[in-house]
């Protein structure tokens, strides 16, 4: 009897449960409900994509259904790329799969982003944008052609009134001078390996008040930037990860409000413009320290308003603007001292205010770039074996308003400007046989509001 009993509470306990779980009520017959099925939807991003459409699954997929991802069905492009396939991540940090490839389903919605190549270039290009509320930088793919590209993001942050921007000789940084932090800084960055702009772990160094222009040495060892108001020249070590450190001292004087520090392609002279000083300061180059020092004789006279410098790439001569007469001063630089010395003055022709110049690689040519009416140009030379400049024909090729830098590429096959204020732009020209500009088709690549300066990386 006591075992009878037992097995029947079992039995009672057994049909309890049942009725719980099937969810009957009490008495009569009950018919146990079936769970919904879910089911997860499959989508395709372009991530970037300037044309074409995206590919459409319009099937329901349960978990662990296996999904074919689909091709490029919908003959998304996006200029300068090429498709290499999909991503679960849109930076492509998820798990990537080509066309026709299959996964499982799992417990969501599932979003497969477009994933893009560069196609071929030959390097990049960063533009400052002055005015932009923060100013920012622009960065660029430079194409076969020379036609410039927006890279994704086509802007990263800079500090407050970016005005000048270069790179190391190795193309892995960029470092920008930003006038109006407070204090005045450099900001630094390393060039990914898709060309984008990544801040350091220490995103600015120190500088003196206002600087407004950087100059790398050669070796990549060293930088120096002219700080306009505080009258200086702020030095720096680079690191091996490209990080700058003040040097002691961590700034030497200048005066007269200094515009433009260049370094010579010997690595021995440093020149500097101050354009209130209407004069050009000469230092020496400690080869150990990287530390700089006035020469003897430690400036010379330079017209009106000295603004822009370069040197030949051969080191023998430099070219100084006068911004507000629109002079180009031409020196011989003297291979023992590094002192310069007059050759003649050449004038940049009927237009004013000669802001940037450089000459292009091969030292075959110069060009300067002429930001305000009534010229608004960038006037081009020929360089002659004694260095001194002649004007080519035509004389000059008509450039954007406000145009106030230029740059050549290292094959000297193409050149850029940068220019405009609200809604500026990076003028891009081929360079002819003879040195002669040639507008793109396009002819410009939009850039943000008052776009100061650029720089070429591996070009």
């Amino acid at each position: 009897m006591k075992k009878r009993l037992l097995l029947g509470a079992v039995l009672v306990g057994l049909a309890a449960t049942f009725v719980e779980c099937g969810g009957g009520g009490g008495g009569g017959s009950s018919t146990p409900t079936t769970a919904p099925v879910v089911t997860y939807t499959v989508t395709y991003a372009g991530n970037g994509s300037t044309s074409g459409a995206v590919p459409v699954d319009a099937q329901n997929y349960q978990q662990g259904a296996t999904v074919t991802l689909l091709g490029n069905t919908g003959n998304l492009a996006r200029t300068g790329y090429t498709f290499s396939g999909w991503n679960t991540a849109a930076g492509g940090s998820g798990i990537a799969y080509a066309a026709n490839a299959t996964c499982a389903m799992g417990t969501a919605n599932m979003t497969f982003y477009a994933q893009w190549t560069a196609s071929a270039g030959i390097g990049y290009a960063y533009v400052v944008n002055q005015i932009d509320s923060p100013s920012d930088i622009s960065q660029y793919r430079i194409g076969s052609n020379g036609a410039l590209t927006s890279l994704t993001p086509a802007t990263v942050p800079s500090g407050n009134d970016s005005f000048s921007i270069t790179a190391d000789p190795s193309g892995k940084y960029v470092y920008v001078a930003n006038t109006k932090d407070s204090p005045g800084s450099v900001g630094q960055y390393t060039i990914g390996a898709a060309g984008a702009l990544t801040p350091m772990a220490t995103a600015k160094v120190t500088a003196g008040t206002y600087p407004v222009s950087i100059a790398v040495h050669p070796t990549g060892k060293y930088a120096y930037v002219a700080n306009n108001q505080s009258q200086n020249i702020s030095q720096y070590t680079i690191g091996t990860d490209g990080s700058l450190t003040l040097m002691v001292p961590a700034a030497v004087l200048a005066t007269n409000y200094p515009d433009t520090i260049v370094v010579a392609p010997s690595g021995k002279y440093a020149y500097l413009t101050v354009g209130d000083g209407n004069q050009v300061f000469q230092y020496s180059i400690d080869q150990t320290s990287g530390g700089l020092t006035l020469l003897t004789t430690p400036s010379i006279k330079a017209g009106s308003n000295a603004y822009s410098i370069a040197i030949h790439p051969s080191g023998k001569w430099a070219y100084v603007t006068n911004y507000f007469t629109g002079a180009i001063l031409e020196y011989a630089i003297d291979a023992g001292t590094g002192a310069l010395s007059q050759l003649g003055q050449t004038s940049v022709g009927s237009g004013q205010y000669a802001a940037y110049i450089t000459v292009d690689p091969s030292g075959k040519y110069a060009y300067v770039a002429n930001p305000l009416t009534p010229s608004e140009a960038i006037f081009q030379y020929t360089v002659g074996a004694d260095g001194t400049l002649t004007a080519m024909t035509p004389a000059y090729v008509a450039a954007t308003t406000g145009a106030t830098c230029v740059k050549v590429n290292t094959t000297s096959s193409y050149a850029y400007i940068t220019g405009g204020t609200s809604g500026g732009y990076v003028s891009q020209y081929t360079i002819g046989a003879g040195g002669a500009l040639s507008p793109m088709s396009p002819a410009a690549a939009m850039a943000g509001s008052g776009p100061n300066a650029i720089v070429l990386v591996n070009p």
